[in-house]
């Protein structure tokens, strides 16, 4: 079994016909850095032009991801010289998210302990998601002052409905792998530990299909599903540019860093 290196965080193996892309920085949590974001984008065109590879499992060591990394200098788009550049920063999430959409190959997201914010934003776009029992998801973006944005919204709406949706993403509450199987969010909930080993047996299946018709396939369904994506979430970029730029989310960031209730005031 072959291994290729993106960067620092991320891993690709090879079993035939399936690719394994491991995500590692070293600490179980994996935070989405700029770094690891870039690197995500990168190693998802490297799979644009690859006729062998008909199953992606994207996978991590330790928990799937912790979101966005509020402390990596990288995220901070105050260090932005003007609105352009600002814009430009944060072109970084959805690109990545679009990038792994893209992708012919059917992707396999394994899910371990927690998904987080981007992380989740990052899992909407798999075709399929495999949970360990114990995990969770949680979009903290809205208690955090934010919008959700990366192009997660409309995503989330074709595979949860409009009212789970809402509270997904405006509560910032967890679901629990058992509620997002219940609401399709999740595809298969396997016992802690052996979500990789059961997207693997997933991915198996698949790559032994006829690749033609599996990326035929692939692509009508998105197609109808997503028809109305861009026109819905263009300005999302704008939205959350915007919304950095509140009291809100001032007050939100500093109270998550010093572990209290924050206080809004709409400013």
């Amino acid at each position: 079994m072959s291994e290729t290196r993106i960067g620092d965080f991320i891993a690709i193996s090879r079993e035939g016909a399936v690719a394994i892309v491991t995500i590692d920085r070293g600490d179980g949590r994996n935070a989405l850095s700029r770094q690891l974001i870039l690197e995500l984008t990168e190693t998802a065109q490297s799979f644009v032009n690859d006729l062998e590879t008909h199953a992606i499992i994207l996978s991590a060591k330790g928990a799937f991801t912790a979101g966005a990394d509020l402390k990596d200098p990288g995220m901070d788009r105050r260090r932005a010289n003007g609105l352009l550049e600002r814009r430009h920063m944060v072109r970084i999430g959805p690109d990545m998210c679009d990038a792994w959409e893209r992708l012919e190959q059917v992707t396999i997201c394994a899910i371990e302990k927690y998904c987080i914010g981007g992380g989740g934003a990052l899992a909407a776009v798999c075709d399929f998601r495999i949970v360990g029992q114990s995990a969770h998801f949680r979009l903290p973006e809205i208690p955090l002052g934010m919008n959700m944005s990366w192009h997660a919204v409309p995503r989330l709406v074709s595979l949860i409905g409009p009212a789970r949706t809402k509270r997904f993403v405006i509560f910032g509450e967890k679901v629990e792998a058992g509620e997002a199987f219940a609401w399709g969010l999740a595809d298969e909930i396997a016992p802690d530990g052996e979500t990789l080993l059961h997207a693997k047996e997933w991915a198996a299946r698949l790559a032994i299909l006829p690749p033609n018709a599996v990326r035929m396939t692939k692509q009508s369904v998105n197609a109808t599903a997503n028809a109305l994506h861009h026109a819905t979430t263009f300005m999302d970029l704008d939205q959350y540019a915007l919304a950095t730029t509140s009291e809100d989310y001032k007050e939100a960031i500093k109270a998550f860093l010093e572990k209290r209730p924050p206080k809004f005031t709409g400013r």
